[in-house]
C-alpha cells in the first residue's frame, strides 16, 4: 500500500476503515477459530481490545512523528532503543513475512485442489503433502521470479485478487449460512454454549493465540495519518468502524463454518473449501465450487505476488545504510533487490521441507503460523515499548497524531495493553494444541524455541560483523535524532 498519495486528496473515515479491514482481512484462518465454536466470538473481540485497536493507534503515532524518514518500524524502535534493536524489529518483520509464505501458499494448494468435479477425491489430494509441497514451491518460486522482472501491474492483481479472493467469497459465506438456516438448515454449531472459554484447559487457547495474527498488519496503514482532515478526530474514527467491520466479518465467516461443518470434522486447511461445497451442495449448486475454489486460490496468489517483494524492500533499505553485507545489497538492472529475493526463496524451501517430517498438512500449517505469530509479536512487544519510550526521550517531538490530548497515561494505557496482549498470545503460542495432531511435542517445541533463537540470534550476529564498506555511499538514510 503506498504511502505517497497527492496532497490535494484526503481520505474519509470510510475510505480509511475499509483500507484498514482490506488490509487485515484473510478468510484461510476461520477454519482454525471454528473450532472454538461459539466462543470463538469471545476471542475475536478479546483480541481486537488487547492487539487490533492499540497496534492502530500506537502505529499512527510513530508513523506521523516520523512521516518524512525512512526505516518503518527500524526507525520506531531504533530510535528508541538503539541500533541494534531496530534491525531486530525490521529483521522479524522481514524473516516473519518469509515464514508466512508457506502457511499461505498451503491454503492455496488446498483451494486448487478442490477445482475438480469429486470432493471426496479432492479432499484427498488436498491431503497429499507431496502435492502440497510441489504446489507450494512452484508458486513461490514463480511469483519471484515475476518479481525480478518489475512488474508494474501486480499491484492491479492484488486488488482485484482482494476483492474477489476475500471479499466476495465472505459475504458469500455469510450470505449462504443465512439461506441455510432461514430454509430449515440444522446447524452443527451449538448456539447454546457458552460465550466465555473454559480457560481451565490452557492448551486449548493455542488455536486462538492466532486471532493475533489474523489482526497483525494494521500498522502499516498507520502510515496514512496524515492524509486526513482533522487526524485527531477522523482517525480513532476509521480505526473503530474498520475494527468493527474485522471483527464482524470474522466472526460472521467463523460461525458460517460451524453451522455447516460439524466441530469434530474442522480441517485447518480444508474446512473453508469443504463448507463452501456443503452449502452448494444444499442449494443444488454444486457447480459453484470450483469456481469459489479458482476465486479463492486468486485471492492467495495475488497476496503472494505482492508480498513477495514487499517487505525484502524494508529491509533492503536499511542494509544499503550499512546493516547488510554488499551481498545483500546487489539489485538486477532494473533495480529490484535480486539476492534478498533469492535467499528468501531458500529459507521458503527449506521451510517447506517440513511436510516431510510433519504428520499432516494441516500440522505443518499451524506449527507454522505458530512460528509467525511467535516473530511478529517480539516485534509487536519493541514497538509497544517503543512508543513509550519515546514519550520522555523525544517528548518535545512534534507528533502531528497523538495518543491522548495531555500527558502520557493515555498512551501508557494502550501500549501497555497491546504489550500485555502480545506477551499472553507469545507464551500461549508455545503450547501443543489440544485440537491437532502435531506428532511428537518434542518436535513442536523444537522448531518453535529453535526457529525463535536463531532468527532473534541472527541480526545481532551480522551487526557484530558488519564493516564500514558495507554502506552504501548513494544511500541518504536520515540519521537518528541521538546521532544528530
Amino acid at each position: 500500500m503506498s504511502s505517497k498519495i497527492n496532497n490535494s486528496v484526503k481520505l474519509g473515515v470510510m475510505t480509511l476503515a475499509i483500507m484498514n479491514v482490506t488490509a487485515v482481512v484473510s478468510l484461510r484462518g476461520l477454519p482454525a477459530e471454528a473450532e472454538y465454536g461459539q466462543s470463538s466470538a469471545f476471542y475475536y473481540l478479546f483480541a481486537a481490545i488487547v492487539f487490533l485497536i492499540p497496534t492502530s493507534f500506537v502505529a499512527a503515532e510513530l508513523a506521523a512523528m516520523f512521516q518524512d524518514k525512512q526505516g518503518g518500524v527500524f526507525r520506531w524502535v531504533g530510535e528508541a532503543f538503539g541500533k541494534k534493536i531496530g534491525f531486530l524489529a525490521i529483521w522479524l518483520q522481514w524473516v516473519e513475512s518469509t515464514i508466512w509464505y508457506p502457511t499461505v501458499l498451503t491454503f492455496g494448494a488446498v483451494s486448487l485442489a478442490f477445482i475438480g468435479a469429486d470432493s471426496a477425491k479432492d479432499m484427498a489430494l488436498a491431503s497429499n503433502k507431496i502435492y502440497t509441497l510441489i504446489v507450494v514451491l512452484a508458486i513461490y518460486w514463480t511469483a519471484t521470479f515475476i518479481s525480478l522482472k518489475g512488474l508494474g501491474w501486480v499491484s492491479k492483481v492484488a486488488r482485484i485478487g482482494g476483492l474477489v479472493g476475500t471479499i466476495i467469497p465472505a459475504a458469500l459465506l455469510i450470505v449462504l449460512a443465512i439461506i441455510y438456516l432461514v430454509s430449515g438448515g440444522k446447524p452443527q454449531m451449538d448456539f447454546g454454549g457458552s460465550f466465555f472459554p473454559d480457560i481451565a484447559k490452557f492448551d486449548n487457547l493455542v488455536l486462538a493465540s492466532g486471532i493475533f495474527l489474523f489482526y497483525a498488519g494494521m500498522e502499516m496503514t498507520g502510515i496514512h495519518v496524515k492524509d486526513m482532515d482533522n487526524p485527531s478526530k477522523n482517525y480513532p474514527k476509521a480505526v473503530f468502524i474498520g475494527a468493527m467491520m474485522t471483527v464482524l466479518i470474522f466472526i460472521l465467516g467463523t460461525f458460517a463454518l460451524g453451522i455447516i461443518i460439524p466441530q469434530k470434522d474442522i480441517n485447518l486447511t480444508q474446512s473453508l473449501l469443504v463448507g463452501f461445497d456443503n452449502y452448494f451442495a444444499y442449494i443444488h449448486a454444486s457447480w459453484f465450487s470450483p469456481i469459489i475454489a479458482i476465486a479463492l486460490a486468486f485471492g492467495v496468489l495475488a497476496g503472494v505476488l505482492t508480498w513477495v517483494s514487499g517487505p525484502s524492500k524494508g529491509i533492503f533499505a536499511v542494509g544499503k545504510a550499512g546493516y547488510l553485507p554488499p551481498f545483500m545489497q546487489r539489485t538486477n538492472k532494473i533495480g529490484v533487490q535480486k539476492n534478498i529475493l533469492l535467499i528468501q526463496g531458500g529459507l521458503v524451501t527449506l521451510l517447506s521441507l517440513l511436510f516431510v517430517v510433519m504428520p499432516s498438512v494441516q500440522s505443518f500449517y499451524q506449527i507454522l503460523s505458530q512460528l509467525t505469530v511467535l516473530l511478529y509479536l517480539i516485534m509487536y512487544l519493541l514497538m509497544f515499548a517503543a512508543a513509550i519510550y519515546l514519550r520522555y526521550s523525544m517528548k518535545e517531538y512534534k507528533r502531528p497524531f497523538r495518543i491522548g490530548s495531555n500527558g502520557n497515561i493515555t498512551m501508557w494505557i494502550v501500549s501497555g495493553v497491546g504489550f500485555l496482549g502480545s506477551l499472553l498470545a507469545f507464551i500461549l503460542s508455545f503450547i501443543p494444541p489440544a485440537q491437532i495432531s502435531v506428532g511428537s511435542n518434542t518436535v513442536w517445541y523444537m522448531v518453535l524455541i529453535i526457529g525463535c533463537i536463531i532468527v532473534v540470534g541472527a541480526p545481532f550476529i551480522i551487526y557484530a560483523m558488519r564493516k564500514p564498506h558495507w554502506e552504501d555511499k548513494n544511500s541518504k538514510f536520515e540519521p537518528f535524532h541521538w546521532e544528530e
